[in-house]
Formats: C-alpha cells, structure tokens, sequence
C-alpha cells in the first residue's frame, strides 16, 4: 500500500483548517439531509395519517401539560422585563399610555415565542431526543421494524403533531401570563395603573403581532420535532452517542428558532398582510 504523502511542514497548518471546514461542512450537510428526509417521511406518514392515537394523546398531555408551570413563570418574568426596561422611559416622558403598547408589541411579536420556543426545546426537545436515542440503542427501534409497525408513524408523527400543537397553545397562555406579568409590575413597582397598561396594549391594535407570533410558534415546533426526532433515532454509540445527540439536538433547535423567527419576521415587515389579522 502506498504511503500517505505528508504536505510540506508550512503547509499543514492550512490544511489543517482546511481539513477542519471541509470536515464540518460535511457534518451541517449529512444533518441538513437526515433532517429533510425525516420531514419527508413524517409528511408521508400523515397523508393519508397513519399514526397512533394514544401516543398522540401521551404526548399532548407530556409536551403540554407538564411544560406550562415553566411557560407561565418565563412569561411572567418576559413582562415584568419587558415593562422595568421601559419604565424609566416612559416615566421621564410621561407617555404612560405607551408602555402597554410597547411591551405588549415586544411580547407578543417576538420576545415572547423566542422564549417560550427556547425553554420548550430545551425541556422538551432535549427529553424527545433521549427517548428516542434510548429506545434506539437498546434496539427497541429495531423491534418495532421486526414487528411490523412503522416507528415514523407509531413514535415520530404523534410527537410532531403535539408539539406543533402544544407550543401554539402554550405560546398563547405564555403572552397572556407576560401581559399580566407586565400590568402587575406597572402597578407595583412603577405607580402606573394596571388599567392604564391594559388600555395600552388595546389601543395598540396589536392583532397582526399576536398573529405572527402564532405563525412563529407553529414554525417552532415543527422545527424543535424534527430536530430532536432525527437525533435521537440517528444516535449511535451508546449512552454517551445519546449525550452528543442531546447535546446537538439543542444547539440546532436554538439555530432553528433563530433561523425561522429572521424568516418569518422578515416576511411580516415584508408583506403587511402576513399576520392575518
């Protein structure tokens, strides 16, 4: 067998940064493409829907359910912020009856779903990814396959469908809880009348934001399913494979989110219409 040749001893630094992107973008391309083909095979396993019912319902109630106590106390603190960053502001100009507009504009267009997204992929989308990552390793996948029942259909398509639905909702009891959280810290610790911060907000004609942060939450949940999905059935290497994949998981949902909340932002600012409202 021929020996590798060595590049020139100036060189390897290069090629070793070289080697290092090649490497990596390798790596973003082969997660790109198993993250399409599980959208691809989720897609296929709903049309016509071919999934389990149960599970559907186990995994509304473990995504949503049990995940609202952390949205409602995120959402509190988001608009309790919200309003003592704009406070001093408000207070200085006397312009009291923007601070429910401004903080409820800040909420619900895009504070809000980021958050609430953020905290649901790392309950959430962290806890899917080890599930599956477990099940795969101790080849309970593998006993699916051999019993003849499609784990797209019986595992991943029923976790899709509750977190598309349970981050919507979740997102909507999440702007509700930080516009309350807003009004009680303009009452107590501004002076402001919490009526006052309320009239703000509907005076504000803040439907389109509202609207928009609904289209992001959707777009969140599709996103954080997916990822953690093809992460945990993509690990390999035992419990430490299911680390790594956990890990990674989270990193890309977090990119996802951010990817997806440019996107659809832009689209809005783009096209007036968007929102819907």
């Amino acid at each position: 067998m021929t020996a590798r040749r060595q590049p020139p001893l100036l060189l390897r630094p290069f090629v070793a940064v070289v080697a290092g992107i090649g490497a990596g973008g390798v790596s973003i391309a082969e997660s790109i493409g198993a993250m399409a083909i599980t959208t691809a095979s989720i897609l296929r396993a709903m049309v016509p829907p071919r999934f389990d019912s149960h599970e559907t319902w186990r995994s509304l109630y473990k995504v949503g359910v049990k995940s609202y106590p952390i949205v409602v106390l995120t959402a509190l603190f988001t608009g309790a912020i919200m309003v003592i960053q704009s406070g001093p502001y408000v207070l200085k100009t006397g312009a009291t009856g923007l601070l429910g507009w401004g903080a409820g504009y800040a909420v619900l267009a895009e504070v809000g779903p980021v958050l609430i997204g953020l905290m649901f992929s790392g309950r959430v989308g962290a806890n899917n990814t080890a599930e599956l990552g477990t099940m795969r390793v101790t080849e309970q996948i593998d006993a699916l396959r051999a019993l003849a029942i499609d784990p797209i259909g019986y595992l991943v398509v029923p976790r899709f469908v509750a977190m598309m639905v349970m981050l919507l909702l979740l997102t909507v009891l999440g702007d509700l809880f930080a516009l309350i959280g807003g009004a009680l810290t303009s009452e107590f610790i501004l002076g402001i009348d919490w009526r006052v911060f309320f009239q703000g907000v509907l005076e504000g004609h803040l439907l389109d934001e509202f609207f928009v942060g609904l289209i992001k939450a959707i777009g969140f949940g599709a996103s954080i399913s997916v990822v953690s999905c093809t992460y945990g059935l993509g690990v390999r290497g035992g419990a430490a494979g299911v680390g790594r994949a956990v890990n990674a998981s989270v990193v890309t949902s977090a990119i996802g989110i951010f990817v997806i909340d440019y996107a659809i932002t832009w689209l809005a600012a783009r096209y007036p219409g968007f929102g819907l409202g």
